[in-house]
């Protein structure tokens, strides 16, 4: 293993702080793979971190593999730790703790890969872009750090999609970890960020620390607020009027201009505000949602985050 003086204290400290995790025995393995990780300027591969220590020759590659097939750990407690690590530090305790979600594909191949299947991947090029391998639904805290011009995403939990399941739901997966992170942090409120796949019924059982902003459809059914309850007997309304379509809204809601900070450079963009309800999304939701247009300065809004 890597001499302890030339371990950065950083890191040190870091581990120690994981340590609850882990019994001592796989500790000490799981400090060795993850300097060989970070050593390792080849594939990461689990004989791969084994080169990167310098263990190839002292430690039987068994070991590193039984540390994730056998081992008594949980990956969730080891995401949560780090977790609780950058809220203490980059993120006020007066300010929602910002949270992205997305899915990502890493790429198999081979007919024996465990949960594999065709998914979306962004990154191919042409008129299908669908690859083979892990469909991953990953959740991260969003942190500013001082010597960075642009955010930064901590992963702290991951899900595995699992077609014909109930863990084929990207969202119900999301919606779990957002869960247990709240859990993991009581009393401290979360602002979820997601793109237009991350949007269900699963949203309504959120807990109330957590809000969720997504992309709306273009056919979503958008409804006014419930009207107030009347007195009267039987089951009171669960939503108004049915608005029109968003880009009908859009031809008709008065933009203002707003600047933004996205990518690492600072834009305009038009923004128009709606206060409604998207009705099978948010029809027992505890508050009632927006509607947000927005579109680069002297263009046509066509998206809508929600």
């Amino acid at each position: 293993m890597l001499p302890d003086f030339t371990v950065p204290p950083s890191l040190s400290l870091l581990l120690a702080a994981l340590r609850p995790c882990f019994t001592a025995p796989t500790f000490t393995t799981f400090c060795g793979l993850l300097y060989g990780m970070l050593a390792q300027t080849g594939r990461r591969t689990v004989t791969g971190m084994l080169v990167g220590a310098g263990l190839s020759r002292r430690w039987s590659h068994d070991r590193a593999h039984r540390f994730f097939s056998h081992a008594r750990w949980c990956p969730d407690a080891l995401g949560l730790a780090p977790a609780l690590l950058v809220v203490g530090l980059p993120v006020p305790d007066s300010e929602p703790v910002p949270v992205a979600v997305d899915d990502t594909l890493f790429t198999r191949s081979g007919p024996k890969v465990w949960a594999a299947g065709w998914f979306h991947d962004g990154s191919v090029k042409g008129n299908q872009p669908v690859g083979y391998g892990n469909n991953w639904v990953v959740l991260g805290i969003v942190v500013h750090l001082p010597i960075l011009d642009r955010p930064v995403c901590l992963p702290v939990l991951a899900r595995l999609v699992r077609k014909n399941t109930t863990s084929s739901s990207r969202l119900w997966l999301a919606t779990q970890m957002a869960d247990k992170l709240a859990t993991a942090l009581p009393g401290r409120k979360l602002d979820v960020v997601a793109d237009a796949a991350y949007a269900g019924d699963y949203l309504r059982a959120l807990p109330a620390s957590v809000t969720w902003t997504t992309r709306l459809r273009k056919d979503a059914a958008l409804y006014d607020l419930a009207p107030p309850r009347t007195g009267k007997r039987g089951r009171p309304r669960l939503k108004g009027d049915r608005l029109g379509s968003p880009a009908q809204l859009a031809a008709t809601a008065t933009f203002t201009p707003v600047k933004v900070r996205r990518y690492g450079q600072e834009t305009t963009v038009m923004t128009a505000t709606i206060r409604c309800l998207w009705y099978g999304c948010s029809a027992r939701c505890r508050s009632p949602s927006s509607s947000c247009a927005t579109a680069p300065a002297g263009s046509v809004p066509t998206t809508w985050p929600w």
